[in-house]
């Protein structure tokens, strides 16, 4: 039963990955691993913050961008798979969904944020709410 749960928690953070393709894979490296590597994807992540408000900013559901959002899906449901014992097969595969369900599923509602509050502010919310639920899912695990 708890591996299940554990799938779910993969399937989360990579929902995350569909907001945000580097929150979840640098809120899971800075609170569980630190190093060299929780740097860069942090830094990666803030890169991505300031990029997405830039007009010219690609769809998040263009193939490329999709592609990226779900391998750090995948990448996250691994690691989190591999960390609480589950098979981290399972869990790539619940993170890469999660991502497909993210980026489908948070981009009606970035939508009609950025016809209530703005480009601006709605990019400043959904960044808020991706480091609010990977901190989440990686306390969880």
């Amino acid at each position: 039963m708890y591996q299940v749960m554990f799938v779910l928690l993969a399937f989360l953070l990579g929902v995350v990955s569909g907001l945000r393709t580097f929150t979840g894979p640098a809120v899971l490296w800075i609170m569980r691993h630190g190093g060299l590597w929780a740097y860069v994807l942090g830094a990666a992540a803030l890169f991505e913050y300031f990029f997405d408000i830039h007009p010219n900013a690609p769809a998040r559901t263009s193939t490329s961008n999709l592609s990226f959002r779900i391998v750090s899906g995948a990448f996250v449901g691994w690691w989190a798979a591999a960390a609480t014992g589950v098979l981290p097969v399972w869990g790539a595969m619940a993170g890469g969904i999660g991502a497909i369900a993210g980026a489908y599923g948070s981009l009606p509602i970035r939508m009609r944020a950025i016809a209530a509050i703005g480009n601006f502010g709605s990019g400043l919310l959904e960044d808020v709410v991706a480091i609010a639920a990977s901190v989440a899912v990686v306390a969880a695990l």
